[in-house]
């Protein structure tokens, strides 16, 4: 059962490549209240016009030195990851943490980001501004999460 006061097994935490979903895109978005809207070309094309550099399509090299950095901060704050994912534009994780999921999400993009820099010509923007944090409280949904980044994919 889902008590608001029970604390959450793990978190399921999605974020993307930039310029990779942008607002209006045609598979659907998420807007500020978290509810997936419909596609809207003029919203898509708006916010394709407001970008600062091409998207980010992740080459294998770069997916390994993403996934190398997510587990090796993990290992050093000893969070558990469960399942990790990391594809050309997105990055899929079920992860036990002690900390609040938006401090997971973006301690994990910032140390990502390093590790690209570090085998880039200069540094760029890698990541969409924030993610998806769900946070799981069932051992069933954390099951489901774990399936999907690893086989739904």
């Amino acid at each position: 059962m889902n008590d608001a006061y029970s604390d959450p097994l793990a978190y399921f935490l999605t974020w993307t490549t930039y310029g990779s979903w942008l607002p209006g895109d045609e598979r659907g978005w998420v807007g500020r209240t978290a509810a997936v809207r419909a596609p809207e070309m003029k919203v898509q094309q708006y916010s394709r016009s407001l970008q600062k550099q091409e998207k980010v399509v992740l080459n294998n090299a770069q997916r390994e030195s993403v996934h190398q950095s997510i587990v090796e901060s993990c290992e050093r704050r000893e969070w558990n990851i469960l399942a990790l994912n990391v594809r050309t534009n997105h990055v899929h994780l079920v992860i036990e943490a002690h900390e609040s999921p938006h401090k997971v999400m973006s301690t994990l993009k910032r140390w990502s980001s390093h590790a690209l820099n570090d085998h880039s010509e200069g540094s760029q923007k890698w990541w969409t501004k924030s993610g998806s944090r769900r946070i799981l409280y069932r051992g069933q949904d954390v099951e489901n999460a774990i399936t999907y980044t690893i086989e739904g994919q």
